[in-house]
């Protein structure tokens, strides 16, 4: 796997780029945008000063698309269809940047929890479109697995291998402070062969912390292992701030090997 990392923040999207200055100075390969608030990919000036930013910097992209308010497994039509759309959109422009965007998968609403394999039908439909458009746009839509709120999609392992598989254009995206919420981190690093791109942080397998490496309760000696011998895709750090970027970029050195 690569030992230089990608870092990525998403308490950031309201704020100026200027942090992003100090990835490279840190040993980082490369930034994963976030591509919402000020950092949405459909925006001409947003777009023109990211890639003004990757090629002032070095630092290569990947990108994580939008999924505030969005559910690609609404049962309400205009915003499941609005859903797809505002994620084909940002593939469609991170295909300049990147072969890599993750998305969220959808949620269960008060409606769908009635008709849970409607709500199945509803995300596995939509990921065959935005799979068609990735495909089609040299990018691989990553499904990333959930965080410990129960009405979320793609909480277990076997849920996201189920609902990815077979699937042209799309991948899985492993991240392992999410699957720490659920108690599962063991349960996926089985998987990880059949993933795609890779988040790391640390939290306290209550909440999703993204604390930095070592400051939660993950085992990353034994994560870093299994990932160093099973997976050769990019890895993204997330965290907050350039000195927990610094913190974390540390302690993937010394488990990440």
């Amino acid at each position: 796997m690569s030992l230089a990392p990608y870092f990525s923040s998403s308490s950031k999207v309201w704020e100026s780029r200027d942090w992003i200055f100090g990835l490279e100075e840190l040993g980082y390969a490369g930034w994963e945008i976030v591509a919402d608030g000020k950092y949405r990919l459909d925006n001409p000036d947003n777009l023109a000063a990211i890639r003004e930013n990757l090629a002032s910097t070095g630092l290569l992209a990947t990108v994580h698309a939008p999924y505030s308010d969005l559910n690609l497994a609404s049962l309400n039509y205009p915003i499941w269809r609005e859903s797809i759309r505002q994620t084909c959109c940002c593939i469609r422009y991170a295909a300049e940047l990147t072969d890599r965007v993750t998305v969220h998968p959808g949620f269960v609403s008060p409606v769908g929890k009635l008709v849970p394999e409607k709500v199945w039908e509803m995300q596995k439909t939509a990921l065959v479109e935005i799979g068609k458009y990735a495909e089609d746009h040299g990018v691989l839509a990553c499904v990333e697995n959930m965080i410990s709120i129960k009405d979320f999609l793609c909480r277990y392992p076997e849920e996201t291998l189920g609902l990815t598989e077979g699937i042209a254009g799309i991948g899985i995206t492993l991240d392992v402070g999410h699957a720490n919420t659920n108690g599962l981190v063991d349960a996926f690093l089985a998987h990880v062969p059949a993933i795609s791109h890779l988040h790391i942080h640390d939290n306290h397998g209550r909440s999703d912390e993204h604390l930095p490496l070592g400051d939660g309760t993950i085992n990353w000696e034994k994560v870093g292992r299994i990932i160093a011998r099973d997976y050769s895709g990019r890895t993204v750090i997330e965290g907050r701030t350039l000195e927990e970027a610094k913190r974390s970029l540390a302690a993937f050195r010394k488990w990440f090997v």
